[in-house]
């Protein structure tokens, strides 16, 4: 059987290892912890295809220590047993990686504990969800949490270059790739996408008998033809989950319920597909319906506590919902632009009057004098300066063209006046 380009270039070494230079760069901590062989537990949190796996393989041939994989999706507590007790037989603790942990129960979870802390096994845990919320704390506090980051440019032109000359040593065909934008977009930064996408076009473009050019246009209209070749391998996941989004940001119920029923029939995680809802209803929603995020807990509670198969009648209720919702991204904004103001200016100094005065020498000192409380005037409102001198007059926050939000105008240019431009 003829191995995927992917797995043909999976690295053996740290050098080969492309991406993470934070991680595995000379000097970094996991690199020298992986040199002198004293391995914490630990969970690798990043998306799809940036190196998770390789990562663990890795770490496993450069340690001589005994690998144990087992796959969150079809492996339980049984399963979990058995690698324990093989690797308390061995001279040497196994490390033991579970792919997609955030998919094991408190139980799975909670049978790793023991060995964990014993030393038997060392942990290492894949996941492309936050480990604070789908792993449990007992087992989270002893591992280490290491972040994994989409491939950047470099390495994903390198690795592209690495595909195309593997290709051409196997089909004994010359490869050009004339133009790599494409290629770029499509792998969003994951590597597996991109060599799969490369290895599609490879294989089903025609007259590929001397030669072979790949520009963007083709490369784009050869994925679009064969989507479904190319997600074969469990792709389509992250592009669906983009649709359903999309669809609900862009107010179609419709597209988000058919969205929905494609995850639903694939067994997704419920709790992934209401978590991003939750999110949602924040970041594209926001004030325009305040009710939305309130929705969107609700149904995360509830699918928490129902699981399949009821618990899609509350996922499509709350699709719908958001979907139908006024929207607005003016939150969004607001704090990426505070988050901005940060970065550019530093910790610029709360100004006196609304600093707390808990001490005679604060007090002394100005902390809290001239505060206003606002409960003290008229309209429970008092002006003063809350933005540091650098800032005052910075507005962070623009209500967006929707009832809820022209209320909230309404509301600040009657208290700010012109100060804000509301």
């Amino acid at each position: 059987m003829k191995q995927p380009l992917a797995e043909l270039l999976r690295p053996s070494t740290l050098d080969d290892y492309l991406g993470q230079d934070h991680l595995t760069g000379q000097d970094s901590i996991l690199r020298k912890a992986i040199a002198s062989g004293n391995i914490p537990s630990m969970i690798f949190w990043g998306p799809p295809g940036v190196g998770k796996t390789t990562l663990a393989s890795i770490i496993s041939q450069q340690t001589d220590r005994p690998f144990y994989t087992l796959s969150a999706v079809n492996a339980g507590v049984k399963d979990v047993r058995e690698v324990i007790l093989a690797s308390g037989k061995g001279s040497k603790a196994g490390l033991l990686f579970i792919d997609e942990i955030h998919r094991f129960s408190k139980s799975q979870q909670d049978s790793l504990l023991g060995a964990v802390e014993k030393g038997i096994v060392t942990l290492i845990g894949a996941t492309t969800e936050n480990p604070s919320f789908e792993v449990i704390a007992p087992l989270l506090s002893r591992c280490q949490v290491y972040i994994l980051k989409p491939l950047e440019e470099k390495d994903l032109l390198v690795l592209l270059e690495k595909g195309r000359q593997k290709l051409e040593s196997r089909l004994g065909i010359k490869i050009t790739i004339s133009e790599t934008e494409a290629f770029l977009r499509i792998s969003g930064g994951d590597a597996r996408k991109l060599l799969n996408a490369l290895e599609l076009a490879v294989n089903v473009l025609p007259g590929r008998s001397e030669t072979l050019e790949i520009t963007n246009e083709i490369l784009l209209d050869t994925i679009q033809q064969n989507l479904a070749i190319y997600d074969k391998g469990g792709e389509m996941h992250y592009d669906v989950i983009s649709a359903f989004i999309k669809s609900m940001r862009g107010s179609d119920p419709n597209a988000a319920v058919y969205w929905l029923a494609r995850m639903v029939e694939a067994g997704e995680d419920p709790l992934f597909i209401a978590r991003r809802m939750l999110i949602l209803a924040s970041e594209d929603i926001g004030n325009a319906n305040p009710n939305a995020l309130l929705l969107a807990n609700s149904c995360f509670q509830a699918v928490h506590t129902i699981g399949y198969p009821e618990c899609d009648l509350i996922l499509a209720q709350t699709a719908i919902y958001l979907a139908s919702s006024p929207k607005s991204n003016a939150c969004y904004q607001a704090i990426r632009a505070a988050q901005k103001s940060v970065k550019e200016y530093g910790d610029l100094p709360v100004p006196l009057p609304i600093r707390n005065a808990p001490t005679k020498l604060m007090k002394q000192m100005a902390y809290g004098k001239d505060y206003r409380y606002a409960h003290d005037f008229a309209g429970n409102f008092a002006e003063m300066d809350f933005l540091p001198g650098k800032l005052q007059g910075h507005r962070f926050y623009n209500p967006q063209q929707n009832p809820r939000e022209e209320e909230i105008r309404k509301y600040l240019k009657h208290c700010w006046k012109n100060r804000y431009g509301y």
